[in-house]
């Protein structure tokens, strides 16, 4: 039996920072064998020469099915949408300067890229708290 995603906005009591359209790599392409299952805590990292931060970022992924509606439990889509979630209360501001709509991004397992996406929508992430309940 598998289990059931609680929701991020449930368990920290806010909104999601941002929204994204991504698109999970083949096993060809160096992704994953399999897709994940709702709940992997991939992190990311954004397309861009410019860094000022070294090493991968905590911000978490939520996707969502073909209706909007969160998936609960199971595999998600190779391809869709993802609520994301900035783990980290101390670089919020510096995720804050990068993430628009249009930027690219990619989903993390150490240092291999598993997916890109792009910011399709800004949610939370100019007024989500700081800290977490």
């Amino acid at each position: 039996m598998s289990n059931i995603h609680k929701s991020y906005e449930d368990r920290w009591g806010h909104k999601e920072d941002f929204v994204v359209q991504y698109r999970f790599y083949t096993h060809e392409e160096g992704g994953r064998k399999n897709i994940p299952h709702q709940g992997i805590r991939s992190d990311f990292w954004y397309e861009c020469d410019n860094h000022e931060m070294k090493g991968i970022f905590m911000i978490y992924p939520e996707f969502e099915d073909a209706n909007g509606k969160m998936i609960e439990s199971g595999p998600v889509e190779r391809e869709g949408v993802a609520k994301m979630w900035i783990l980290s209360e101390e670089l919020r501001p510096y995720h804050q300067e990068r993430i628009k709509i249009g930027t690219i991004g990619y989903f993390m397992e150490g240092s291999r890229r598993i997916a890109i996406c792009e910011v399709v929508k800004i949610a939370g992430l100019l007024i989500n708290p700081i800290k977490f309940k």
